[in-house]
């Protein structure tokens, strides 16, 4: 499902610090990549100054980015088709956990010991049609490997402790807790992403103890689940409390990174119904082609995807008659999970102030993509699953039918986000400033040590002066990654004797 509908995205080029990141990382990482998690963990205090604490998340970050660098260097690809595989493969992760976790949450014995259930065969088609690159700072365009494995960890983690669901009483050993802390503890210092997945397996597990396990609340504290994620807690909470205490005594005045600052007012209840609804495939593709790119059926590869996608629904629509029937109960407290996820993950993005100006301004209409929308779309994804087999009777001799009806429609759902993926792309390459980043990438995908490369990439450089007149930074971070890569490569800069910096005027 990934791989067809963000197939439109391969070439997409870089935008915001990956125009650095990939080449400064590559460069800096690829002989010794265990230096990126010591460069993570040394950096902590500056980062606190600037307003978060995520040092492991910038672990992830950086390996991301490490992986796009390593297909360009063995693959000879551009920097920005090697990004784009690499989200491309973030997203078939969190497709196999969210089936996976649907599938922990659903069975009753074992997990691989049973069929699969009805629901989890429309889970991929659900999750998929969310894919949608919903403006420049959807995940489907800007930190995609990073916030889809961040909420692959989410449920990952959730999944673990559902499993654990099916043993009553069974005793955590000291070595065991020991390492649940040490979890807990990694989870607090992942991201704000990976900060829900506490909150979601807590609910996971009495909702499946309760509503699949039919277990008594008393019973379900004393399940193997409950008691994981208890010492999971005790990990978390003492480093989350501090970390956030030191973040409000640095940032409360304001002046810290805005994309961590949280905004307490009246603004999160406008923003807040926003991001609840913003995951609807029909919002994001409106979205994706807001700026007057093409009709979302026009074209070949409109056809190109129905085919494909729906010779997959057909496949999974004949499964329908030989796969488990999920009771309406424990389908509807799935329902009820997914949709904690998403007022988890639309909190996220309500209380944040950053996303609320924008909100309130009115310039970030419904549909619009933020870091929250890796998360909620694979909710909403979820709830709509577990609430349609909430309300189709199981014993429903047409059952079967409306599973399989509702599995095309995703697909056929699935391939229009295809073409709005098309139709973003087609409006993004027109940007000056990302078929700059892609020319970028090609000259360094094909480097050329002749005076005549070198009076190119100086070209390139001077461009990029030109969009951005103002910015000594961004100028400076360019310089930096592009000639940390071009020295270990090459042994020259990215540009020899190049003008000086507009600041230095």
């Amino acid at each position: 499902m990934p791989l067809v509908v963000m197939a439109p995205l391969v070439a997409l080029a870089p935008t915001a610090d990956h125009r650095f990141h990939v080449y400064l990382h590559g460069a800096r990482y690829r002989d010794n990549p265990l230096r990126l998690v010591g460069d993570s963990f040394t950096t902590v205090p500056k980062f606190l100054e600037l307003g978060n604490f995520r040092p492991i998340g910038r672990c992830l970050e950086r390996l991301v980015d490490l992986a796009a660098f390593v297909l360009m260097d063995l693959l000879g690809l551009q920097a920005n088709v090697a990004l784009r595989l690499v989200t491309l493969a973030a997203a078939a992760v969190l497709s196999v956990l969210a089936m996976l976790f649907t599938e922990c949450f659903l069975a009753r014995d074992r997990v691989f010991a049973q069929r699969p259930s009805t629901l989890a065969a429309a889970v991929p088609f659900a999750v998929g049609a969310g894919f949608v690159a919903s403006g420049p700072t959807s995940p489907a365009v800007l930190f995609g490997g990073l916030y889809m494995l961040s909420t692959s960890l989410v449920l990952g983690v959730a999944a673990l402790a559902l499993r654990a669901t099916s043993v009553t009483s069974a005793r955590v050993g000291p070595r065991r807790a020991v390492l649940l802390v040490v979890a807990g503890v990694g989870l607090a210092s992942f991201n704000e992403i990976a900060y829900f997945a506490l909150p979601v397996a807590t609910v996971a597990v009495f909702a499946r103890g309760r509503f699949v396990l039919d277990r008594s609340w008393r019973e379900v504290l004393s399940l193997s689940g409950t008691r994981l994620v208890g010492w999971l807690w005790l990990g978390f909470t003492p480093v989350f409390l501090v970390t956030r205490g030191i973040i409000y005594s640095n940032c409360h005045k304001g002046g810290c990174y805005t994309g961590s600052d949280l905004g307490l007012d009246a603004d999160v209840l406008v923003a807040l119904p926003n991001r609840l609804v913003s995951w609807l495939p029909p919002f994001m593709w409106q979205t994706a082609g807001r700026d007057g790119g093409p009709s979302l059926l026009a074209g070949l590869l409109p056809l190109v995807a129905i085919l494909l996608l729906g010779w997959l629904a057909l496949g999974a629509a004949r499964d329908q008659a030989r796969l488990a029937p999920v009771a309406r109960v424990p389908s509807l407290g799935f329902a009820a999970v997914a949709g904690v996820l998403l007022i988890l993950g639309a909190a996220l993005g309500a209380f944040n102030e950053e996303v609320q100006r924008r909100i309130t301004v009115g310039d970030w209409g419904l549909g619009w993509g933020w870091r929250d929308t890796a998360m909620s779309t694979v909710a909403g994804g979820l709830a709509t699953v577990g609430l349609l087999g909430g309300i189709v009777p199981p014993r429903w001799r047409g059952r079967n039918q409306v599973f399989a009806a509702v599995i095309v429609l995703l697909a056929m759902t699935a391939a229009v986000s295809t073409s709005a993926n098309r139709g973003y792309h087609e409006i993004a390459s027109r940007q000056p400033e990302l078929l700059l980043a892609n020319r970028i990438a090609h000259e360094m995908a094909d480097f050329d040590r002749s005076a005549v490369g070198n009076d190119r990439r100086c070209g390139l450089r001077s461009e990029f002066i030109r969009l951005n007149p103002a910015a000594v930074n961004p100028l400076r971070r360019l310089d930096e990654a592009l000639d940390t890569l071009s020295m270990a490569d090459e042994d020259v800069p990215f540009c020899d004797a190049r003008p000086p910096d507009p600041g230095e005027r």
